[in-house]
């Protein structure tokens, strides 16, 4: 099972992550906090102090097209903001 999907990098994380030293995450649905934290510090070789998860649902989506009306909903998600030990830092940037 893949835990990681991938990382947010957003405006508001990015503020979160200069501040508090905490970085976010798109996660597996299944995955456990401490699966969490045992995945990122495996993965980017640093000290995870805490996390804290968020599940989000699927938004229900319609548009208008030529066929009439098309009705969706969007992927449900679950979200992991990690809390890095101090002098840790995760650079996303480094192998592009």
């Amino acid at each position: 099972m893949k835990i990681i999907n991938k990382p947010l990098i957003t405006e508001k994380m990015t503020a979160l992550t200069e501040q508090d030293n905490r970085y976010g995450f798109v996660v597996d649905t299944n995955a456990n906090k401490l699966q969490i934290k045992e995945a990122v510090e495996k993965m980017y070789g640093v000290s995870v102090e805490n996390v804290n998860t968020m599940n989000f649902n699927g938004k229900k989506k319609s548009r208008f097209t030529k066929a009439g009306w098309v009705e969706g909903r969007t992927n449900k998600f679950k979200k992991a903001i990690v809390t890095l030990a101090e002098g840790d830092t995760i650079d996303f940037y480094s192998n592009i």
